[in-house]
């Protein structure tokens, strides 16, 4: 099955390691993402919201809650996350790479998952960007 990969990105005038802090928040994200309860089920390796970390969403409604594991953690760079439970997509992962922009901050976020009925993935995982990056930007533009 190949793997569909969808990005947006977007830059903001935050600095990097204000954008990182937020980014890095696991269960900050619940300020960003109105109506998500974030719950840090178990702590990273070596930090606690770093490699290994797990962290439970839940949302409004009947939808189960989504359980990912952060795969990278690299401070003022960026993160990446794998999806274990509550997604419907086979092999869903996320990265956020951020990068200096003059005193800004670039950030691109991308989603995968494996493609099984063609085009279907590809416009999930590019809306799930998309909506992700914007309502970070959001939070981290104020």
């Amino acid at each position: 099955m190949p793997n569909m990969r969808s990005v947006a990105t977007a830059t903001v005038k935050t600095p990097i390691d204000q954008v990182w802090a937020s980014l890095a928040d696991h269960e900050g994200m619940a300020s960003w993402a109105p109506g998500l309860k974030v719950t840090l089920t178990r702590e990273g390796r070596s930090e606690r919201n770093g490699v290994g970390a797990v962290r439970k969403i839940d949302a409004p409604g009947p939808a189960p809650a989504i359980v990912e594991e952060i795969t990278r953690f690299e401070p003022g760079q960026g993160l990446g996350y794998k999806a274990t439970g509550g997604v419907p997509l086979k092999n869903y992962r996320g990265d956020v790479d951020l990068a200096q922009d003059g005193t800004g901050t670039r950030i691109s976020w991308a989603i995968s998952a494996d493609q099984r009925v063609p085009f279907v993935e590809k416009a999930v995982t590019k809306a799930i960007a998309t909506v992700l990056l914007k309502a970070f930007v959001r939070a981290v533009s104020k």
